[in-house]
Parts: structure tokens; C-alpha cells; sequence
């Protein structure tokens, strides 16, 4: 089995466009959350959202290639061509077939809602005459990968994982599956979103999932806090560039870390709630370490899927199950508290951020914890980051449907 390297990085989030402009802001415990700007909210419960700031899709696609991509698929291509960039990949001189051997695997939760919103719309009030041909393909959750892979030129092996709030964990391992068993060189892996549209809002409004501070909109996102109310939804996309340490050294490639261990489980208990203690998150996180074969002594950062409802608890008691004594030497942070939840790209950027962590010595914050609850009680960085040398940190993902995804980083060479 290859060993999987990591040498670049791209994102878009609510708190910048690109890795170094949001790490900044994370590290410094910035909010990315505000007043929704993308439809009318006025008489919605919750208004209040992360949304992406002055993106501009024709920086990165061709103006006429722009109306046949929703705009999670825009953000993919986007982050993309700044992963590929920061991997030094060189395609003008790069033949044919080396094309062969990189692939992709972009996921996304919910895919295009916002042009399926707008084109029933459409139908309803102009007809089925009135309908693009270009709607299908621009809504397909699996043409985020689709068109990274036409745009790029990479014709190795694609997919899309769709395992809703754990798909950009869960796109990252597969890809690392993929690399390991020697049937592609280099993959670009992770997730995208952007569904903050009315009904979506609505939806998960209606389920009393989201955080009504609408008057305080940077303080909503408050995991592991006694006031905590609901999550803020985000949206954006984070992806890495993954690749055989052979191929890597072979490139002269920067490595940013080693991905090391990647573990899946299902709660089999409820489509939006885990159950008591996390025993689907236990088994996971224990599947992620034993793949990396590291001590838990070793892991120094959890990045806590966190997202600000009750469930931090839960995992909570999943970490102190697996960790035992030294949970309480873990640094644990939810960056959720910044970012909002980006559903289906949340585990690709917090899995950057993970990976950030290892390079830089940087752990970043839990901000808005003011109050912390009496049940959670490990050490959650609050509102401030916290330096400290690591050699290996856990990513942590779960989703609707009870699914579960961990991956686990290490530092070139430890």
C-alpha cells in the first residue's frame, strides 16, 4: 500500500477566498457569519448565514461556461485551480498520459438547490418552454467533480460521495483509498456547498436546527456553550491535493503532512440525532487510529465536527471514551464557531485546518465560548489560539443518516 502525501490546498469559505486569507482570519478567531444577503429573509426565523464574500466565478471559468454551473460547482473549480497551483502541478508540460493517473473526488451534501429553487420558479410562472437545457448538468451533485475533471483535464478516477454533513471527510478518504492501492497517482479530494437559499433556510429552520441570534449574528455559532441554540449554515469548498509519496519526492513536491488513517462508521440509531455517548463516533475515530497506527498519545488537535447544538456533548463523551486520561491533554476546537457549517464541504475545510495546525504550530480557536457547558469539559482553545508543537491531529465529521467519518494527519516524517 502507497503512503499518502499532502502537497497543496484550496478553499473558499465565509471567512475569505483562499487558504492563507481564511487561516488568518481563523487563527485571529474572526466570524465569517452575518445578515443573509442572498434572498429576501425578512420573514424568516432565521436570517442569519456564512456566506462567501465578493466571489466572482469569471476570475476562474469562461464567462459562457459560467450559466451551466450552480454555484457549488463554481466554488469547486475555484479551489481546485488554488490546490493545484499551491501543488505545483505543471500541466503545460506534463503528457497525456500522466493525465491517466490524477483524478478527482469532490462531494457535496445537497448539491445545486439554488438553481433547482430558481428553475421551478421558472416552471411555475413561465413554463416548461422557459427551462435551460443546461439545468440538469448544472445541479448534479456529481458535476462538481465532473467539471473539475473536464476543466483541469484530469482523467484519472472520479467520483462524488454524497454522505451529507461527512462528505468532504469522506470524499479525502475514499481519494486516499484510491492512491494507496496504486490506481492513481494524485487525487484532488474534498467538499463543496452553497445552498443558503430560502428554502433551504427554511428546511432547516423547520427542524429547529438553526441558531435564531438573529440580532448577534457573530456570536450564533457558539459549540460546547451552555447558550448554544443551533448551527449557522456556511458555504464554500475546501480541497487538498493528495499523492503518493512516491510520486511527490519523485515532483520535488512541498509535503504539508502525511494522511495517515481513515475510519467510517453509522450510528444505525437516527436520521439527525446520534445517540448517547457516540458509539458510531467511538468506532470511527478507533478505525481512523488504528489505520494510522499511531498512539493516542501522539495526537496533540481534534477538530471537533462540533457545529452548535446539543450533539457537542455527545462527542464530547465520544473523545473521552477513546482518549481516556489524555483527553485532557488534547487541544479540541470546533472552527464551526468561525465558518458556520458548510454541511457537505465542512469536513474538506476543517481537514485543512487540521493539516495547518500540524505546519504552522497554530491551533485555532472555539470563539463565543463564554459560558461553557458543565458537559463538555475537555479544553475547547476558547476565543483564542492556541500555540503548540503537534505531530498529529484528528478531523472530525458526522452527518444526517447516523454517518461518521475521521481522518488522521500526521507531520511529514513523524
Amino acid at each position: 500500500m502507497k503512503n499518502v502525501a499532502i502537497t497543496g490546498l484550496g478553499m473558499i469559505t465565509p471567512l475569505g477566498k483562499g487558504v492563507d486569507a481564511t487561516w488568518q482570519n481563523v487563527i485571529n478567531g474572526r466570524s465569517g457569519i452575518g445578515p443573509i444577503t442572498r434572498f429576501d429573509a425578512t420573514d424568516y426565523p432565521v436570517r442569519i448565514a456564512g456566506e462567501v464574500k465578493d466571489f466572482d466565478p469569471r476570475d476562474y471559468i469562461d464567462g459562457k461556461e459560467v450559466k451551466k454551473m450552480d454555484t457549488f460547482i463554481q466554488y469547486a473549480i475555484a479551489s481546485v485551480a488554488e490546490a493545484l497551483a499551491d501543488a505545483g502541478v505543471d500541466f503545460a508540460s506534463m503528457p497525456d498520459s500522466m493525465k491517466d493517473r490524477f483524478g478527482v473526488m469532490v462531494g457535496t451534501g445537497i448539491g445545486g438547490l439554488p438553481e433547482i429553487e430558481k428553475t421551478a420558479q421558472t416552471l411555475r410562472e413561465r413554463g416548461p418552454k422557459r427551462i435551460s437545457p443546461f439545468f440538469i448538468p448544472s445541479v448534479l451533485a456529481n458535476l462538481a467533480s465532473g467539471q473539475v475533471s473536464i476543466h483541469f483535464g484530469l482523467r484519472g478516477p472520479h467520483g462524488c460521495p454524497v454522505t451529507a454533513c461527512a462528505t468532504g471527510s469522506t470524499a479525502i478518504g475514499d481519494a486516499a483509498r484510491i492512491i494507496e492501492r496504486g490506481d492513481a497517482d494524485l487525487m484532488v479530494a474534498g467538499g463543496t456547498e452553497s445552498t443558503i437559499t430560502g428554502l433551504c433556510v427554511a428546511g432547516f429552520a423547520a427542524a429547529k436546527a438553526l441558531s435564531r441570534r438573529n440580532d448577534e449574528p457573530e456570536k450564533a455559532s457558539r459549540p460546547f456553550d451552555n447558550d448554544r441554540d443551533g448551527f449557522v449554515m456556511g458555504e464554500g469548498c475546501g480541497v487538498m491535493v493528495l499523492e503518493s509519496l512516491e510520486s511527490a519526492k519523485a515532483r520535488g513536491a512541498r509535503i504539508y503532512a502525511m494522511l495517515e488513517g481513515y475510519g467510517m462508521s453509522g450510528d444505525a440509531y437516527h436520521i439527525t440525532a446520534p445517540p448517547e455517548g457516540g458509539p458510531g463516533a467511538v468506532v470511527c475515530m478507533r478505525l481512523a487510529l488504528k489505520d494510522a497506527g499511531v498512539d493516542l498519545t501522539e495526537v496533540g488537535y481534534i477538530n471537533a465536527h462540533a457545529t452548535s447544538t446539543m450533539a457537542d456533548t455527545i462527542e464530547t463523551q465520544a473523545i473521552r471514551t477513546i482518549f481516556g486520561g489524555h483527553a485532557d491533554r488534547l487541544v479540541v476546537s470546533s472552527t464551526k464557531s468561525m465558518t458556520g457549517h458548510l454541511l457537505g464541504a465542512a469536513g474538506g475545510i476543517e481537514a485543512i485546518f487540521a493539516v495547518k495546525a500540524l505546519e504552522t504550530g497554530i491551533i485555532p480557536p472555539t470563539i463565543n465560548l463564554d459560558n461553557p457547558d458543565p458537559a463538555c469539559d475537555l479544553f475547547y482553545a476558547p476565543n483564542v489560539a492556541v500555540k503548540r508543537d503537534i505531530i498529529c491531529s484528528l478531523s472530525n465529521s458526522f452527518g444526517f443518516g447516523g454517518v461518521n467519518g475521521s481522518l488522521v494527519f500526521t507531520k511529514d516524517g513523524s
